[in-house]
């Protein structure tokens, strides 16, 4: 259990930090959207690195149900543990978002209405998740000690250079369409991004699988 408690901890922590910086950067920046995404991608990657850094010894630090598969195709991990895995990456995701309505004073159960959508939109989502994953992949089978680091860079730069801000995660992305604030997604929208997301993980996959034989 106490993997799948971190996993838990993990992505509800990540979720708050995610939706928290969100709603106080846009709170705080009298509506500059620029400062706004600042405060979001920098608290974003700080937090990642305390948590991989934490966790990671614990569960692996996944908080993502696309790196947990991309490990279980490794053989790292049990299919049971994948999905147990999952469960608790998507309610750990779903928490954090409620918490910190809760610490905002906001109502708890929301629904975006923030549109994210479009060819531009789903290729950024997939090119974001293709960089991620092959990041992981490659600096864990190199330099493992610089993963935190890598993965915390990677995404506070995705924030910036990616017209979708580099969700790369379909449990952020499903608990994101719970929020009514700056990082909020419509449900509408959320197949759109996990299609783009998984297909991404499909392709690392397969890249992975070809270069072993």
């Amino acid at each position: 259990m106490k993997s799948y408690l971190s996993e838990l901890v993990g992505t509800a922590l990540l979720l708050a930090v995610v939706t928290g910086s969100g709603i106080m950067g846009d709170s705080l920046s009298n509506g500059n959207g620029a400062v706004a995404l600042l405060g979001n991608s920098i608290a974003t990657g700080a937090a990642l690195y305390t948590l991989i850094v934490l966790l990671g010894p614990i569960s692996g630090a996944h908080f993502n149900p696309l790196v947990s598969l991309m490990v279980w195709k490794h053989g790292k991990l049990e299919l049971s543990k994948l999905l147990g895995y999952w469960f608790f990456q998507f309610l750990g995701a779903v928490i954090g978002v409620w918490t910190t309505h809760l610490m905002f004073g906001l109502e708890i159960i929301q629904e975006s209405v923030k549109v994210r959508t479009g060819l531009g939109i789903w290729a950024s989502e997939f090119i974001s998740t293709l960089i991620l994953l092959s990041v992981i992949n490659i600096s864990e089978r190199g330099e493992k000690s610089r993963t935190p680091m890598l993965v915390a860079l990677t995404v506070t730069a995705g924030y910036w250079f990616t017209s979708s801000t580099f969700f790369a995660n379909p449990a952020v992305t499903f608990a994101r369409s719970l929020t009514n604030t700056f990082v909020g997604i419509e449900p509408a929208d959320v197949m759109g991004f996990v299609i783009a997301q998984v297909c991404a993980a499909i392709v690392i996959i397969g890249i992975n699988h070809g270069s072993k034989e």
